[in-house]
């Protein structure tokens, strides 16, 4: 698992980016791929990785 913060998340459309500890690289993340509960701006968080269509996105996102 990585760990990121939550850079932005916009709840009503659903979407936002985490930035990775490690790389420092964003990822997207839509509401789909977060694993239970709501995440906000600055939260810290696990997450994996997959390809989605646009590129990688963060999936299995949980808090910390």
């Amino acid at each position: 698992m990585k760990t990121g913060t939550v850079k932005f998340f916009n709840e009503s459309k659903g979407y936002g980016f985490i930035t990775d500890d490690t790389t420092k690289e964003d990822f997207f993340v839509h509401v789909t791929g977060l694993n239970g509960g709501q995440i906000q701006q600055n939260d810290r968080v696990e997450f994996e990785t997959q390809e989605g269509r646009k590129g990688v996105n963060a999936v299995n996102v949980k808090k910390v």
